[in-house]
């Protein structure tokens, strides 16, 4: 397990930091290709962090944002990881429509996780046996450790050829619709971004327990992702000591 850890002063100055890596991933990344592919995390740290971004330098129009999961409901419902961004990012930077590939959860959560799967493809264009590859992939971590819509106990953890799903939230009573681990793992850099004492005890686990991630899901990432940046504030690293 290799990764960078960044610890802040509190979620607005982590938030802040992650902003800041993620525009310094799409100006590198746009220096070799004609565009930049993100996707993002929906979540109260989340905003913070899109609040910081809309006040860098970003070329918006070639920079492609994707989701990493959303919730069962349509656009403009307080739930929705697309609404939270475009009321944050999105709407003030004048990102262009045709860069934006939300997952249409209106659908049905089967029917928009095939939708956006072949979204993806058609974006991507991996080649035969390939996986999408993100330029830059945004992830949070829950209390109980879960990433993305990956919760303790999915079966797709171990997942590593499909590219997105409908899962079923037990405890939350709710469909979701989620990037899969190959994806996830495929992206050329990873941020992670964690804030608040109720992330302590699971980045404590994720980063110190044995290897275990259908009890810890984030370690399926932390611990095989290419090149990760952990975004902290001095509550949710309490636990994890110096290094």
């Amino acid at each position: 397990m290799s990764f960078q850890r960044h610890v802040a002063a509190g979620p607005w100055e982590a938030a802040a930091a992650c902003a800041a890596q993620t525009v310094e991933l799409i100006n590198r990344a746009l220096t070799g290709q004609a565009t930049a592919a993100l996707a993002v995390s929906g979540g109260t740290t989340p905003a913070l962090m899109f609040d910081a971004l809309v006040t860098l330098p970003v070329e918006w129009g070639r920079v492609h944002i994707f989701w990493v999961d959303e919730r069962n409901v349509s656009p403009g419902d307080p739930q929705s990881n697309y609404t939270l961004t475009d009321q944050h990012l999105l709407s003030r930077c004048r990102i262009p429509r045709a860069n934006v590939h939300r997952i249409q959860a209106e659908l049905g959560a089967q029917a928009a996780a095939r939708k956006y799967a072949a979204e993806l493809q058609e974006f991507f264009r991996p080649a035969p046996g390939a996986l999408p590859q993100f330029d830059i992939v945004h992830l949070g971590l829950g209390p109980d450790a879960h990433t993305a819509s990956l919760f303790p106990g999915e079966a797709l953890i171990e997942d590593r050829s499909g590219l997105a799903a409908a899962v079923y939230v037990e405890k939350l009573q709710q469909w979701r619709i989620t990037l899969l681990p190959g994806v996830l793992l495929a992206a050329r850099h990873t941020l992670l971004l964690a804030t608040g004492a109720e992330k302590a005890e699971p980045l404590y686990h994720v980063m110190h327990d044995g290897y275990d991630p259908l009890r810890y899901p984030a370690q399926a990432i932390l611990h095989h992702a290419r090149d990760v940046d952990c975004f902290l504030d001095t509550a949710s690293s309490a636990r994890l000591g110096g290094g």
